[in-house]
């Protein structure tokens, strides 16, 4: 009877370590980068410099998760002055009506040890659209500098940018297709 009592608590302090845990991104940590293809000759690298996510879970693997995001668009930069401020506009982005882009998951997938498929909602230039991200749950630990339980997290995916009314310019000028890619540590709340 005793050992089925500590067996029991031991579970239940297991259970109650990731009840509904919220994981907020370490932004020190953490990169959200995009590429797309110049008059079909070369990648443009860019990246967004401001933005936040959390995660929301109560399993150890992840595979409950629920993902929100949000990125700052007028923190666009592709290290050039001038494209960052075309960008910005409303040739593209329209950074001061669409001041955010955001996603929300819905869904999380297993695709393998530590893969997933994530499928949310993605808002963009005031446009929403059910997509599909790749997620790469890259292993969690206690951190050595701060004794806290840290996660680390790859996203990754394509998406069309005329989809969301980003950008006027033919395919021809700048590719419809964007390639992105995040990294990011989280800390447990």
């Amino acid at each position: 009877m005793k050992k089925t009592i500590i067996l029991l608590a031991a579970v239940l302090m297991q259970t109650a370590v990731f009840a509904q845990s919220t994981w907020k991104l370490d932004k020190a940590h953490a990169n959200l980068k995009f590429s797309t293809t110049h008059m079909m000759l070369s990648d443009v690298d860019g990246r967004f410099k401001d933005f936040d996510a959390t995660i929301t879970s109560s399993k150890a693997d992840f595979s409950d998760a629920k993902f929100d995001f949000t990125a700052q668009v007028a923190s666009v930069d592709t290290d050039n002055e001038k494209r960052d401020g075309h960008l910005k506009s409303a040739d593209f982005f329209d950074a001061e009506k669409y001041p955010t882009i955001s996603f929300k998951s819905t869904k999380i997938t297993p695709a393998g040890a530590g893969k997933f498929k994530v499928a949310g909602n993605l808002t963009m230039h005031g446009v929403t659209k059910p997509v599909t991200l790749d997620l790469w749950f890259r292993g969690a630990k206690v951190s050595p500098m701060t004794k806290k339980d840290v996660a680390g997290f790859q996203v990754s995916g394509t998406i069309k940018r005329t989809d969301f009314g980003v950008g006027s310019v033919p395919a021809a000028v700048v590719s419809e297709e964007v390639e992105f890619k995040g990294n990011g540590e989280f800390g447990k709340a």
